[in-house]
């Protein structure tokens, strides 16, 4: 009886892993049959209409395409593409969602059903059209370099960056570009546009490549900045932005074709949105001291303490329980708490941020991001946690364990009594320095587009056009953060040590 208790616990573990796995592989599987059927069997319109919503990603630090702004103390998303997808959500008769998150990550939220389109000045590749739909182009433009106005006279055409490092976004047409048609030049691959500036005006890259229109908002917002056109060859099936859809959507990228056509109809892009971009970009040039973005950074700490907090109550609870299981003499659960901690120590936080998220959220819709980011945190500390109680626990002399035995405590007494507040004492500024570095990699959550301490600074970077400064004001406040509970932390430390 106990063997099969044992057998069905197993089973049961098993599934919860590989749950997960098979949601993805039965929806990859399935994507080349359903693209086969999607004639008769497409309902993605008919979902966003009964759901009431269209969920836009994009990235919003591509200035005049998708950009933020601060209107009466509230952070906006602006710009052509916000437009854009404005106008598609009132075609359709639905609410307008946006989420924001790296650009790279887009695809791969598309992908597993996160969001109903890509609005985010993505170029329709030949290499993306295998994995998604796209619509017509709704506005092109060249592909510009942007350099330091002192380079002026050194850089001019594409072949001068010979033996120089040109920066582009990760995932992006530039991105190849650079690497197919810069002669003897090295390509530098970043998740933001905002960190691309820093590394050029920073002296890490020579040159940034980009759509024509981004390009000109950096440098009309940057006196020391100056772009050219890098006259690259690019296909024209490919050039051009475009919105993206989950392959085999096609009532609902027919239903953005009809969008655009009407766009161009009324040449609203000429008339308004352009215009209206550029209106957004001066007021942020003239209103763009730190001190007026004061409450991005107050958004900011109130999620990073809201992640920590809950991380550290969690990942302390489940520490505790795998310590005792690894130590308990039960095989089954000292396996499942080894290969627990073993697993998630071998693996980065960033990409079990990212499984949670787009693995786990493929099967689980609902799953908001900041509900993603916690899990994935409070799962990653519960492992160091756990080795950290571990060592106190067998630090313990065994002869302790052995006197409140024979004085008839039972192994939960003596756990509970005697053991675990020693160890806590042991263990308590290991515990303290796994606090610290919780608040720092909480950070990471920002890749999904959780609004943490460094998503806001992302957003005031690309409302500025100012990169360094941010940075450093977000230096500041995670070293005030993790200064006061360190100085928190030895105090209680000081006060063990005197009980």
């Amino acid at each position: 009886m106990k063997i099969f208790k044992k057998i069905l616990m197993l089973l049961a573990v098993l599934m919860m892993v590989v749950t997960p796995f098979a949601a993805i592989t039965a929806d990859t599987t399935s994507s080349s049959s359903s693209a086969d059927t999607a004639k008769t069997t497409d309902d993605s319109l008919k979902k966003v209409k009964e759901k009431g919503t269209l969920v836009v990603g994009l990235s919003a630090d591509y200035p005049p395409y998708e950009f933020t702004t601060k209107q009466d103390g509230k952070t906006e998303y602006v710009g052509i593409d916000i437009q854009i997808a404005k106008k598609f959500a009132k075609d359709l008769g639905v609410k307008l969602v946006i989420k924001n998150m790296n650009f790279d990550s887009l695809l791969v939220a598309l992908e597993t059903g996160k969001i109903d389109t890509i609005i985010s000045a993505m170029n329709p590749t030949e290499e993306r059209r295998k994995s998604v739909d796209f619509s017509n182009i709704y506005y092109s433009g060249g592909k510009y370099i942007v350099i330091n106005k002192k380079d002026k006279s050194k850089y001019t055409s594409k072949e001068s960056f010979k033996g120089q490092t040109v920066g582009a976004q990760n995932g992006t047409l530039e991105y190849n570009l650079i690497k197919q048609q810069f002669p003897g030049a090295t390509v530098k691959g970043l998740a933001k546009l905002n960190n691309l500036i820093i590394a050029l005006q920073s002296g890490k890259v020579s040159g940034v490549l980009m759509e024509e229109p981004t390009a000109k908002a950096y440098v009309q917002n940057n006196p020391n900045l100056y772009a050219f056109n890098s006259k690259v060859s690019v296909d024209v099936n490919e050039t051009g932005a475009a919105m993206a859809f989950p392959k085999g959507a096609t009532a609902l990228t027919q239903a953005a074709n009809k969008t655009i056509a009407d766009i161009k109809k009324q040449d609203l892009l000429d008339k308004e949105y352009v215009p209206e971009a550029a209106k957004y970009m001066k007021q942020s040039s003239k209103h763009n001291t730190m001190a007026s973005y004061w409450t991005y950074f107050a958004k900011g700490i109130e999620y990073t303490l809201i992640i920590t907090v809950v991380s550290v109550l969690i990942g302390f609870v489940l520490g505790i329980i795998l310590a005792l299981m690894r130590l308990g003499h039960n095989k089954l659960l000292h396996g499942l708490a080894v290969a627990y901690i073993e697993f998630i120590r071998g693996t980065p936080l960033m990409v079990q941020v990212m499984f949670v998220y787009f693995g786990i959220g493929a099967v689980i819709q609902s799953l908001p991001a900041l509900a993603a980011g916690i899990i994935a945190v409070s799962l990653n500390s519960g492992a160091y946690v756990a080795e950290v109680i571990r060592s106190g626990i067998e630090s313990i002399a065994i002869g302790q364990t052995e006197a409140a035995r024979s004085l008839g405590m039972s192994q939960k007494q003596t756990y509970q009594y005697v053991v675990i507040p020693q160890a806590i004492k042991n263990i308590w500024p290991a515990l303290g320095n796994e606090f610290i570095t919780l608040i720092k990699e909480s950070s990471i959550v920002s890749v999904i587009g959780v609004g943490d301490l460094m998503y806001q600074t992302q957003l005031v970077q690309s409302a500025t056009y100012k990169g360094v400064a941010p940075l450093a004001i977000t230096m500041v406040i995670y070293f005030v953060l993790t200064f006061t509970l360190s100085k928190g932390l030895n105090y209680f430390e000081g006060k063990m040590k005197h009980e």
